[in-house]
């Protein structure tokens, strides 16, 4: 993600309620834990019955943390067990860790494109099967807008709110399966404001349509994305052609 908040609010039409740097700056290779952008659609005073929900920009920490988890001796969320990055969409509303963020907590995660791993079998018997990565992004340059669903989580009655997300993963479709068997569920601008409303519940359609894939492209990127010490413009360069070997007759 590379866009700035602030940007992106003005060409969505939101309200940017961003305050991280962290989340300001271009990152090129995103890792769980990380403040990232997030676009949420919400009320200014719920109370008010003629409050119209509206487009936010807010930042997350990437990896939700429910409501009901513990806090650690730090007061930071217990670390036991995965982090929570995706969500499927087959369970999202039916998993104890998601559900309660999918009646109303539902948000896009913007993003200039993602990383897959593509799966290669070795020639060589006994090593771990080696993975090629592919960068999957917009042909015409514009942001994707993934589904996700967020969080507030608390460690103390008055400690500040901790705001965390994950992203939603569905069937992967078309040329993007013979990568992986599963990407981000894109939302398309047409459906950005339902999928946010507040009042509304989750569009079960949409968690169940296979995504459009209409103008994404790929491209096979070098192994320097496999290290997240690695982060710039250099890891969307194609990968470098393999040199042939000379044949000695």
């Amino acid at each position: 993600m590379t866009t700035d908040p602030a940007t992106l609010a003005e060409k969505i039409e939101a309200i940017n309620e961003t305050r991280s740097a962290e989340s300001a700056a271009p990152n090129y290779n995103v890792a769980p834990t990380t403040t990232i952008t997030t676009v949420v659609r919400r009320h200014s005073d719920p109370a008010e019955s003629d409050d119209e929900a509206t487009r936010r920009v807010r930042s997350m920490r990437w990896g939700l943390v429910p409501p009901w988890a513990k806090a650690g001796a730090d007061g930071a969320p217990e670390s036991k067990g995965p982090l929570l990055i995706n969500a499927r969409a087959e369970k999202v509303t039916t998993s104890p860790a998601f559900r309660a963020s999918a009646k109303s907590k539902r948000c896009l995660i913007p993003m200039d494109g993602y990383y897959e791993w593509r799966a290669n079998p070795d020639t060589d018997a006994g090593k771990k099967s080696r993975k090629t990565p592919f960068y999957m992004h917009r042909a015409d340059g514009e942001l994707l807008f993934m589904a996700g669903l967020w969080s507030v989580w608390k460690s103390a009655k008055d400690a500040a709110p901790l705001l965390s997300c994950t992203i939603i993963t569905t069937d992967a479709v078309g040329e993007l399966a013979e990568i992986h068997d599963r990407m981000p569920l894109i939302v398309a601008e047409r459906d950005w404001d339902h999928w946010l409303d507040p009042d509304a519940p989750a569009d079960l359609d949409l968690l169940a349509a296979p995504p459009s894939i209409d103008g994404i492209d790929m491209r096979e990127i070098s192994t320097l994305v496999n290290s997240v010490r690695n982060n710039g413009p250099e890891l969307l360069e194609p990968a470098e052609p393999q040199a042939e070997q000379a044949t000695l007759l």
